[in-house]
């Protein structure tokens, strides 16, 4: 059992991390303010199925696979970034409704889900964030290192989710306001394809 004090410890760094803005918020902003509050939930929450996914692996062993093959990363990395460039080519060449009365969505819940699942399970960063930043926390006389570590995965988990819920409410009430406008729905799918382009580039210009 982790103790009080490395628990607070760790409670404490991490919502300093998952409220500061990163890629994560970005696409949460980007999906909650483009198509509404519940997308930017499902957004969030799909990323938090994907830090599931990290966390089983750095308990496993295979994100260590990852962090010593350099090709293995490199090709995790651009397999990830090839999918978020090609995630804002569709969103800049789509064609989004004027009318402000349509009430269409430019993308429903379940397929934002799915898609940022896949944006952050192919995100080596984050499986060697995981494999890096979770063990620090670990201490053995407090018993089994696998439950320490599913423990502390599933607090990071959570934390960011509700992070993502609150950038993803505010977002929300604020692209509802902004989809009132023409002109907004005209280039919204613009600003987020060019959202998901520039994040594309910066993973692929990571270094380990």
């Amino acid at each position: 059992m982790i103790d009080l004090a490395t628990l607070a410890t760790y409670v404490a760094v991490v919502l300093g991390f998952v409220f500061i803005p990163g890629p994560a918020t970005l696409l949460t902003v980007a999906r909650a303010t483009s198509s509404g509050t519940k997308v930017g939930i499902a957004t969030g929450a799909g990323i938090a199925a994907g830090d599931i996914f990290h966390t089983v692996m750095a308990m496993v062993g295979i994100s260590a696979i990852v962090a010593t093959s350099a090709m293995l990363f490199s090709i995790v990395k651009y397999i990830g970034a090839a999918y978020l460039v090609y995630l804002g080519i569709r969103a800049i060449i789509g064609k989004t409704s004027t009318d402000p009365a349509a009430g269409a969505l430019a993308i429903r819940a379940g397929k934002a889900f799915r898609q940022a699942v896949l944006t952050e399970m192919l995100n080596p960063k984050t499986a060697l964030f995981f494999l890096a930043f979770l063990p620090q926390f670990v201490r053995p006389e407090n018993g089994s290192v696998m439950l320490q570590l599913a423990a502390l995965g599933i607090i990071f988990v959570l934390l960011g989710l509700f992070s993502t819920v609150v950038f993803a409410v505010s977002a929300g009430g604020l692209g509802a306001f902004l989809r009132r406008n023409p002109a907004v729905l005209k280039w919204q799918g613009k600003v987020v394809g060019a959202i998901y382009c520039a994040l594309g580039v910066r993973l692929a210009l990571q270094q380990r």
